[in-house]
């Protein structure tokens, strides 16, 4: 039942610098600032938190002894990737066997030099010169001068001779395995095939041209080679270091190598290394994460604009979450999974509500998973279990639901595990064990951690829970105890009262528990001057009657007063307080204003505001119920309705009357929620107020 004159619900204008501002807008600015500043101030500060961690680079000196914090086995990747390369390097590249094609091409290539030489030989217009020439410039054959001399001077059976050798020991060559690397060692051998019975001229001649013509008929196989070497690799086992508590990690005065470092990390102890401009991503990761939260806040969460204790508590929560975020995820191995993200979000979903919880949760996981070298696992890790504590603490209704929670958000955690870890060829199960363990303490660590944040910020902020709230509806509470002793009346209207608003608050969808509880609470006051209420009053012994009607409705509206009295004096929490004067709102006690008027003399005045309740109006859904719900139960009972049809048309005035003075204004409801609880609110009267039979004198009733 909102209402306001500038177009949108709750704005309100004001000017700066001459220029006019929209109370939204101004506000989602405020916002969007806190939250930008929580967060990058949550970043920054982790860079100057004291830390055991050490920051060493690779090359540097130990400044001091460095000792294992306790006892750990952990799996090596540098010694094992040592192993895998020795045994790498052991094994031989493979070739592919010889080719026959290259023997044979080569032996039909020394055929065509050798036939070319021999027409050279045979050439009478050619004068010497010119053959020599000619010799020289055979592509692929480099012969000297001795030898180009020989050829041309050979006898024909002489020449037939070499010609013969050369094809032989050529052929001889290439049957054998030539590779690459081994080309120069075949021709190197080839003096040692050729026949003793050629003459010295005849062998050099042989030599040369066999030599030239040896080509590599085994090639490098690149392919198998690899498989090979992969094959090796994937047979080393991995290489294992255990480490004893105290035992010496790094001697002061030592240098820093790689294997070293590697244990840091292991034990946790390395502080990593932070660089400006990964800093810088992260605030600009941060400002859009405020951006959408805070605009979140002003579209979808109305509400809380009012309540700024919940802002705070949302600004300190994220903000410490996001410091441990930045001190837990980042160049760590296993305590990102041991980060209770989970906790947050059971903290927020109680405290305040689940929307804003899953979507604080998933910018949380999102900045998480940056800053964990954008793993896209951690940030699924983080946000499905988170999600899943969500889910199993929507009512905590019972301390039992903690255990549930911690029990979900453990399974989730190691099913995300699984999901990403059994696809993987590399899989380590060691390391598999681990996560899995530290998903179980995730589990267990988010629940004890929200149950602790979930009654100390409860009691800080003044949020009210379902716990303390089922703690205040127990009927030995010492004020209800006294609003049973003191004033039964008012004890029993409160009851009925009760009933009626928890039926109304299901129907429409609003906090049933709470309305229910607040109901009992909200006429505490009258406990102080319980007889000056007509519900605690000896029939015929009205008190009011001796008094005036101005002091009445003082007294009157005085329980009011009264009853805050009695909430601060017995800790009663700020939304139940609110019960206490919103269920009478801004109201003017009509009975003894028109008494006053009709009694007033010449010369007198009656002022309204001396017979008007103080307010505030109501604030809430369950609160406007409960003023509803307390109208109808007094006036039912003042009138005496029992006719179905008068106790709706009751109802249906009471409704209209408090809309028409506009005390539902600032309550959130609907006219379809009020035409839900209206129907709420006949029934049940319906029930209490139906006619009964009359029994003769010496008859006792049945029960009803």
């Amino acid at each position: 039942m909102k209402r306001d004159s500038g177009g949108k619900p709750g704005a309100l204008r004001i000017c700066l610098g001459g220029r006019e501002i929209r109370l939204p807008a101004l506000l989602w600015m405020t916002i969007f600032v806190l939250l930008f500043a929580t967060m990058v101030g949550a970043v920054l500060i982790s860079q100057w938190l004291p830390s055991n961690l050490v920051v060493l680079r690779e090359g540097e000196v130990s400044p001091a002894d460095i000792r294992a914090p306790q006892r750990l086995t952990y799996v090596s990747q540098i010694l094992t990737e040592r192993a895998q390369q020795q045994v790498t390097a052991r094994v031989a590249s493979v070739y592919d066997p010889p080719d026959a094609q290259v023997a044979r091409r080569q032996v039909e290539r020394a055929r065509q030099v050798l036939a070319y030489l021999d027409a050279l030989r045979h050439d009478e217009y050619a004068s010497t010169e010119e053959k020599e020439a000619m010799l020289e410039a055979i592509e692929g054959l480099q012969l000297s001068s001795t030898a180009r001399s020989g050829i041309l001077d050979f006898s024909p059976a002489d020449w037939q001779r070499v010609s013969e050798e050369t094809v032989r020991v050529l052929d001889h060559s290439m049957r054998q395995e030539i590779r690459v690397s081994e080309v120069a060692e075949a021709r190197r051998r080839v003096p040692t095939l050729i026949a003793l019975d050629l003459n010295e001229a005849q062998a050099a001649v042989v030599a040369e041209i066999a030599r030239q013509l040896i080509q590599p008929n085994s090639l490098y196989n690149a392919e198998f080679t690899e498989k090979a070497r992969q094959q090796a690799r994937e047979n080393v086992e991995t290489i294992s270091r255990t480490w004893k508590r105290d035992e010496i990690i790094l001697r002061q005065g030592e240098i820093v190598d790689a294997l070293t470092l590697e244990t840091l990390e292991a034990f946790g102890l390395r502080q990593p290394e932070e660089k400006w401009p990964h800093l810088l991503g992260i605030a600009c990761l941060a400002l859009v994460l405020a951006f959408v939260l805070g605009l979140y806040l002003l579209r979808l969460e109305e509400p809380l604009h009012r309540r700024a204790r919940l802002l705070l508590l949302l600004l300190l929560l994220n903000g410490l979450f996001l410091l441990g975020t930045r001190l837990m995820v980042p160049g760590q191995t296993v305590l990102p999974y041991l980060f209770p993200l989970a906790a947050l979000g059971i903290l927020l979903a109680v405290l305040i509500n689940p929307h804003l919880a899953i979507l604080t949760i998933l910018l949380m996981s999102l900045m998480a998973g940056f800053m964990a070298e954008e793993s896209f696992e951690v940030a699924s890790y983080l946000l499905l279990g988170s999600i899943m504590g969500i889910l199993q603490v929507q009512k905590v209704e019972r301390l039992n639901t903690f255990i549930w929670a911690a029990a979900s958000i453990a399974l989730v955690n190691i099913a995300v595990i699984l999901a990403f870890r059994l696809p993987r060829q590399d899989m380590d199960l060691s390391g598999l064990l681990t996560l899995g363990g530290a998903s179980v303490v995730n589990g267990g660590f988010s629940a004890s951690l929200a149950l602790a944040g979930f009654f100390l910020l409860g009691q800080l902020f003044d949020v009210i829970t379902p716990l303390q709230v089922l703690e205040l509806a127990r009927p030995d509470h010492p004020l209800l105890q006294q609003l049973l002793l003191r004033a039964p009346g008012t004890y029993h209207h409160s009851l009925l009262v009760s009933n009626m608003a928890e039926q109304a608050a299901q129907a429409i969808g609003a906090d049933a528990l709470l309305a229910r509880v607040g109901a009992y609470y909200h006429d505490v006051g009258k406990t102080v001057r319980p007889y000056f209420f007509v519900e605690n009053q000896v029939e015929g012994m009205n008190v009011h009657d001796r008094l005036d009607p101005r002091t009445s409705a003082q007294i009157v509206i005085s329980h009011v007063s009264d009853g805050l009295a009695l909430a601060r004096k017995y800790h009663l929490p700020s939304r139940i307080s609110a019960f206490i004067p919103e269920h009478q709102g801004t109201a003017v006690n009509s009975y003894f204003y028109h008494r006053a008027k009709e009694q007033k003399g010449e010369g007198q005045e009656v002022r309204e505001e001396d017979y008007r309740y103080p307010g505030p109006k109501p604030q809430s859904k369950e609160t406007a119920i409960v003023m509803l719900a307390d109208s109808c139960e007094a006036a039912a009972r003042a009138s005496q309705v029992n006719d179905p049809d008068e106790i709706t048309a009751l109802v249906q005035k009471i409704i209209r009357g408090q809309i028409a003075q506009g005390e539902l204004d600032e309550s959130d409801l609907t006219l379809r929620d009020l035409s839900r609880i209206r129907d709420v609110f006949v029934s049940i009267l319906q029930g209490i107020r139906h006619p009964r039979i009359q029994y003769p004198e010496e008859s006792l009733p049945p029960s009803e």
